[in-house]
């Protein structure tokens, strides 16, 4: 038997080909790439209106909107009242992800934190300075803000566009870094660009955030109480000076994030069993609310608000902010302007001097996890990448510039230095890909095998290595799994055997947490008695069986499924996986001989005489214990 993609084998047959539809075009594009491409094309659309027709770019703006009753009301520009409520809106999204990427991702270790954390710190620092040194007597030397801060959704969506293959691990480094950024824009948005200060209305706004803090223990009503309270936190803000974007922020922070409890799935399953068998108004309400609430309202306020952020507050915020007005004579004067010099080298030279530089000197004295994949090319792209600071740069001159000329020659900065990074950022990663052949791909194991870290059985002395990427809910799996038994009974000492994750979400819905399952019984000592009874029985995987199996194997399962919730256990398999799309396994199992991909049969003998005819495994780096 040989190993087959699952794609091939457990999809039904193709229908005949047929011309794809306008939407699924669109859909195959990619969310992230047909935002950047809208931010894109709205920038352009601001800095054409901007100059065919200025005074109906500046009036439309400028237009004052009033809202409420009688002598009960606010007026607001529309420029402000896209910077400054819906803006408020972009941020709380923003702080939704540093509460969570705390709170259960990629933040929550310090050993995985310390790389993005000290690369997103230098590169707000070095930036800063190159920018007061080119501003030095020109009175704009307090605009370093400008060029602090990166542009999440156009570092993600450029990503997609002219990433390199396989951009997994590096996807991770600079969402990661990205988090850490935004923090420390935040926070210089809060400090030092707060004209004027009255602190009782952010007493009101305190009162309110605790509020907004125990609003989760109602038990119905939350979202409207949650949005009542957030509009009484934005005002407070508003009155008191400090910028009432913060308060997005201020509220995400005191959303709760959590990770799914296998019980509550399990519950809302059962209720969603019972809404079936006896359909009406009472178990459909039931149903609903169990599954929403197995999710937490971090979560679900993401995915509800990432559409609308995406596709309308940042292609509207980037119309209202980027027209620059690009007539000869105020190119030349930005083109000879230290201002405009010292944006584009800030965030250009600056953000890639700091976030590359410092990851390299980490690099280099082995500080921090890097995984396969993050290698110094790579990292040199994404640094590139960091260069496009757009949005908050834009943002920050509305609030730390007053010259109009002076903030017409900072934008022509920003557009600039976005497109350099752009560019640069390209280069690199073509270069990079072009030094490795994609024939080349995944033939070589690319993290080395760790005795102390990897699911290992036998000496890690033993000539021969075979390492196994796999899924829990494949069937080639728990066929190959009797396979394995039967190679190591024959070779004995001489072979030590790994077992890593590769679970394929697309084609098993349950893969993922079986995965994660099997590292929280690895927590108890119950690795392979728990893997064992998954491989034996692939068709019940549900988030009961899962617990059944941890009862029956004896586990402690109150600490079980506190485990299963552990960003740490999450972190484990994703680092497996992280490790796969590296090496483009798209089927499973894959397997590793002495570190050579094994492309042949997978059956007892043929593993047997593929590990005999195997070159030594000198090729195959091997930690030492002592060194993990």
């Amino acid at each position: 038997m040989t190993a087959q993609p699952l794609e091939l084998t457990e999809r039904p047959a193709r229908p005949p080909r047929r011309r794809p539809s306008i939407a699924e075009r669109v859909r195959g594009v990619g969310e992230a790439r047909i935002a950047a491409l809208m931010l894109i094309i709205a920038t352009l659309v601001a800095i054409a209106w901007a100059n065919l027709s200025y005074e109906s770019y500046q009036q439309f703006w400028e237009m004052h909107l009033v809202f409420g009753l009688e002598d009960l009301n606010v007026e607001f520009s529309v420029h402000a009242l896209v910077n400054d409520a819906l803006m408020a809106v972009f941020f709380f999204t923003v702080g939704l992800e540093v509460r969570r990427e705390f709170a259960i991702g990629e933040l929550t270790r310090w050993s995985r934190a310390v790389i993005p954390v000290v690369a997103a710190m230098a590169g707000l620092v070095v930036p800063a300075v190159i920018f007061v040194l080119f501003t030095q007597g020109t009175g704009q030397e307090h605009a370093w803000g400008v060029v602090i801060s990166t542009d999440t959704a156009f570092l993600v969506g450029a990503l997609a566009l002219i990433g390199p293959r396989a951009p997994g691990r590096l996807r991770v480094f600079l969402l990661a870094l990205a988090v850490v950024d935004d923090i420390g824009a935040l926070s210089i948005i809060a400090l030092v660009y707060t004209d004027t200060f009255t602190p009782l209305p952010l007493l009101i706004a305190a009162v309110g955030l605790v509020a907004i803090f125990f609003t989760r223990y109602l038990a119905r009503g939350r979202g409207l109480v949650y949005a009542t309270l957030a509009i009484v936190v934005w005002f407070a803000f508003l009155a008191s000076g400090v910028h009432p974007t913060l308060a997005g922020v201020a509220i995400a922070l005191l959303v709760p994030v959590y990770r799914p409890n296998r019980r509550e799935i399990e519950q809302a399953l059962s209720l969603a069993r019972t809404f079936r068998q006896s359909p009406n108004s009472e178990y459909a309400r039931a149903a609903a609310n169990s599954l929403r609430e197995s999710i937490s309202i971090n979560e679900r306020l993401q995915s509800a608000y990432a559409p609308y952020v995406a596709f309308v507050i940042l292609p509207v915020f980037a119309l209202a902010n980027a027209g620059v007005r690009l007539s000869p004579d105020i190119l030349v004067a930005a083109l000879q302007s230290p201002i405009t010099w010292g944006v584009v080298v800030g965030l250009v030279v600056g953000k890639f001097v700091g976030v590359f530089g410092s990851s390299a000197l980490l690099r280099r004295f082995r500080l921090g996890e890097f995984g396969p994949g993050l290698t110094l090319d790579r990292l040199a792209g994404g640094a590139a990448l960091t260069g496009i600071g757009f949005t908050i740069s834009l943002f920050i001159i509305d609030l730390a510039i007053d010259d109009p000329a002076a903030q017409n020659e900072a934008r022509v900065g920003v557009l600039l230095a976005s497109v350099i990074a752009l560019v640069l950022a390209t280069i690199i990663f073509r270069i990079s890909d072009a030094r490795r052949p994609e024939v080349e791909v995944g033939s070589v194991l690319a993290r080395p095998v760790d005795p102390q870290r990897d699911h290992s059985y036998g000496s890690p002395d033993a000539p021969l290595v075979l390492v196994e990427y796999g899924d829990f809910q494949c069937p080639f799996c728990s066929k190959a799994s009797g396979s394995i038994e039967q190679v190591r009974e024959q070779l004995g000492d001489r072979m030590l055997y790994v077992w890593r994750h590769a679970p394929l979400t697309h084609q098993h819905p349950n893969a993922l947490a079986a995965a994660e399952a099997a590292e929280a019984a690895h927590l108890q000592g119950q690795f392979s008695p728990f893997i064992r009874s998954l491989l034996g029985d692939i068709d019940h995987q549900l988030p009961s069986d899962i617990l059944r199996r941890a009862e029956e194997l004896g586990l402690d399962v109150d600490q079980f499924e506190k485990d299963l919730q552990s960003p740490d256990v999450a972190a484990r398999v994703r680092d497996d996986m992280l490790d796969a799309e590296a090496m483009d396994i798209s089927s499973v199992p894959t397997f590793f001989i002495n570190g050579r991909r094994h492309s042949g049969p997978f059956d007892a003998q043929s593993l047997i005489r593929a590990l005999e005819e195997a070159p030594p495994r000198d090729d195959l780096p091997v930690r030492e214990p002592a060194a993990s």
